[in-house]
């Protein structure tokens, strides 16, 4: 029989919108022969809707949706699509089966993550029971993403007499993740026995992005379908008792895969926001670049708009690599000097300030003359401020509130520094964008005369693996230092984590590439007594 995933980007909330999509792939499958399509996680409604789910109001439009769209839908087609299902039981994750004009059946998912960027248990409660069903002469059951994680759904399928396991999922990416779907995966298939179609979601949500990368498995392991990453499409399988075959797409290597990722993200953000386009500060560092480069390639670049802002302290060399970029990107640039507005500041607060020596208060207001030019400039022409922070700072507090971190999307937010090198490297391996002037430059800030970052931060490629250990793997000081890192240099850095985590709180969203950003998956509280890196000599 002949079986169709549908990997597609949806919206949460356009239940309408979301909807006519998944009518659109049912007719073009069935139009394809095929005798079921499988939809990804809660496709109705988008993924992760949160507390939309809890409004009886929302639930209830779902519902209609489902409904009509099994009788819109061609009825000798098997179509699997997601939704929040509200009953007398209770509220649950779950996916129907669609056919023959009604809703033949519903799985409800048990089991409910609920870590890292998950809080399934907060809003839905847990089904207990299998869904098998006959097509095509085969017998189906469905999991949702959460219960290939675990054992005990695809036994209760086997048990039911399921010759393959469906697994419509909203799988966000992060780092090598694929590997762990596919390990995960033969987990579930040692235990039950069962072959695994597995449906991905693609696409940008919030802090949240989607890869796609849709695949099965066989009988014997292997994957015999790999559907293609950061890509809509209909994709077709055609399956027997044990195996399958279709399409088999290479994936993309870990910085091709990061910076699909980001560029996914950025598109995604602008567009189901309703943004005109993007307006962003270049700075003639690596890392305003970096985000110029990936905004050209999200959303073209007739819509970016970049503003070099010099100062006293900016160096020639940052305004003409800057020229050079715009060039070679065809963006839409500007220079705005802020020494007149930043004299200004200085002169209305001289008398409060007498007195007292310049520190970084005069720094900081250099950057948030800057914030506010920008933010100026995207409400006159309803634009989105991408800032351009990356990990390495947005964890040590190596940034100003309301300037450089005011905006509305952080690209580069869980990207740590001697990533942004790396990624900078292979966008200008697929075409030469970024001076090397920028990628060779020692980074600064150009606050003050002759300033680089290691006047206040260590080394990158120290300062990333420590913040490595400490943010993303909760690692102590002393495991830490045991890795063979100076106590002195870990004490510090820690302590900069730590005491930045008001700034983090209140820093715009950004796209999560690693197992631990900071958002969703990192929630600590901003007043704390606990000093981690006490356990030091």
């Amino acid at each position: 029989m002949k079986l169709a995933i549908a990997q597609l980007n949806l919206t949460v909330g356009d239940i309408a919108g979301n909807a006519a999509r998944i009518l659109s792939a049912a007719n073009t499958a069935h139009a394809a022969d095929a005798a079921l399509l499988l939809t990804p996680e809660m496709s109705i409604c988008g993924y992760p809707a949160e507390d939309l789910v809890l409004r009886q109001d929302f639930t209830a439009a779902c519902d209609v949706a489902v409904k009509k769209l099994a009788i819109d839908a061609p009825p000798d087609l098997a179509l699997i699509v997601g939704y929040p299902e509200r009953s007398d039981a209770g509220l649950f994750n779950a996916a129907a089966l669609l056919r023959g004009g009604k809703v033949e059946s519903v799985y409800r998912k048990y089991h409910l993550p609920n870590h890292s960027v998950f809080d399934e248990q907060r809003v839905f409660d847990r089904g207990d029971l299998p869904c098998v069903f006959d097509c095509g002469g085969l017998k189906f059951g469905l999991n949702i993403c959460g219960d290939l994680w675990e054992a005990g759904p695809a036994t209760w399928a086997m048990g039911a007499g399921a010759d393959w396991l469906l697994v419509p999922n909203a799988s966000p990416y992060h780092l090598n993740k694929e590997r762990e779907r596919v390990a995960v995966a033969h987990a579930r298939l040692a235990e039950a026995g069962l072959p695994i179609v597995y449906a991905n979601l693609v696409g940008g949500q919030d802090e949240l992005v989607f890869d796609g990368a849709s695949f099965a498995i066989n009988v014997d392991g292997d994957v015999v379908v790999q559907c293609p990453a950061w890509q809509e499409g209909l994709f077709y399988l055609d399956l027997d008792r044990d195996t399958c075959t279709g399409p088999q797409e290479a994936l993309p290597d870990e910085d091709a895969a990061v910076y699909d990722a980001l560029v996914l993200a950025v598109r995604d953000y602008v567009d189901k926001n309703g943004f005109k386009g993007v307006h962003l500060g270049l700075s003639g560092g690596i890392d305003s670049a970096l985000t110029l480069a990936i905004a050209a390639d999200a959303i073209g670049p007739e819509r970016v708009h970049a503003v070099m802002m010099p100062s006293d302290y900016t160096a020639n060399i940052s305004i003409e690599d800057s020229r050079d970029m715009v060039k070679r990107l065809g963006v839409r640039y500007s220079e705005i000097a802020i020494r007149p507005i930043y004299d200004a500041f200085v002169g209305q607060l001289a008398d409060e300030f007498a007195g007292l020596a310049a520190d970084t208060t005069e720094e900081n207001l250099q950057a948030r003359t800057r914030g506010t030019l920008l933010m100026a400039l995207s409400n006159k022409f309803g634009t989105v401020v991408l800032t351009t922070g990356n990990k390495s700072e947005m964890g040590t507090g190596y940034a100003t509130l309301y300037g450089d971190m005011a905006g509305g999307f952080a690209v580069l937010k869980d990207v740590a520094k001697t990533r942004v090198y790396r990624l900078s490297n292979y966008r200008n391996s697929l075409s030469a964008v970024i001076p090397h002037r920028i990628i060779d430059r020692p980074p600064s800030a150009e606050l003050r005369p002759d300033q680089t970052d290691q006047d206040s931060l260590p080394p990158y490629e120290v300062l990333d693996a420590i913040l490595s250990a400490y943010v993303e793997r909760d690692l102590s000081a002393r495991d830490i230092v045991a890795q063979g890192f100076d106590a002195i240099i870990v004490r510090r850095v820690i302590r900069m984590v730590d005491l930045a985590e008001y700034k983090r709180r209140q820093a715009p969203p950004g796209p999560r590439i690693t197992p631990r950003n900071f958002g969703k998956d990192r929630r600590y509280p901003i007043t704390s007594k606990y000093r981690p890196e006490g356990d030091l000599p």
